[in-house]
């Protein structure tokens, strides 16, 4: 964890901590060790409190007008992110494409399309899972993002996995399991295992794009899948048989 994710942790403890004690009517504040070090503070200040949104509907209200990096100045949408706000399993990918730009929403096109079958194949549903990406705004031309905006939204992706708590997360590519595990591993060598994000199980498999313009990553990725639907099932304690297999069901739309 690098110093950056130190200080929003220790942030996050101390409003938590601010907030119980507030709850159990204790008039000083004692913020949680190190923070002091890191975080120069007025001793009375609660500020801190505000900062840490309630729900996934107000961090939303906060940020959706975000022009904190160039993206947000010719974006169409802000896209935040949808799906069960208590999912167990979160899958984040890199950044909006243009159908997600117009229509605010994540993984709609042809790669949403086809990330829906995949998920069916294992016995989920959009309705159970929440989906989001590294980045809030479409990069032009679809472009790699650019460090200083996988920094600017990091803050907002953090928050949303804190309200939502799942169990499991999935990363889709290569950029959002680099950004998540702050690696300059190759996607061959981050998928395939488990991985620690800051507390909560991360599996890595291949965005669903890369499917469509290479059909033989179809196999490692239902591979993938298969592994990620069996953690589920043993961290949540559900038994769902995935059926089919990807390359015997149409999970290829058009592009």
């Amino acid at each position: 964890m690098n110093n950056q994710q130190q200080l929003a942790q220790l942030m996050r403890d101390a409003a938590t901590a601010l907030s119980q004690q507030r709850e159990l009517g204790v008039d000083v504040a004692f913020m949680p060790e190190g923070l002091d070090a890191s975080l120069k503070l007025p001793v009375e200040n609660t500020e801190l409190i505000d900062t840490v949104a309630e729900s996934l509907t107000q961090l939303f209200d906060r940020k959706q007008n975000c022009t904190d990096c160039a993206l947000g100045n010719i974006r169409k949408n802000f896209v935040f992110g949808s799906g069960n706000e208590n999912a167990d399993l979160m899958l984040i990918g890199e950044a909006p494409g243009a159908d997600e730009d117009t229509q605010g929403l994540p993984f709609v096109g042809a790669a949403g399309q086809l990330l829906t079958k995949i998920l069916e194949a294992v016995q989920f549903s959009r309705d159970d899972v929440y989906i989001a990406n590294i980045l809030k705004c479409r990069p032009p031309n679809n472009r790699d993002p650019e460090p200083i905006e996988i920094d600017t939204c990091g803050p907002i992706l953090r928050e949303q996995i804190r309200l939502i708590q799942p169990k499991i997360i999935c990363a889709l590519g290569r950029i959002a399991a680099q950004s998540l595990l702050q690696t300059n591993a190759s996607l061959g060598r981050l998928r395939g295992t488990l991985h620690d994000f800051e507390g909560t199980r991360l599996m890595v498999t291949y965005h669903p794009s890369a499917l469509l313009r290479n059909p033989s990553f179809k196999r490692p990725t239902w591979e993938d899948v298969q592994m990620l639907r069996q953690e589920y099932d043993r961290l949540t304690g559900k038994d769902q048989a995935a059926s089919g297999q990807l390359d015997r069901v149409n999970v290829m739309p058009s592009a």
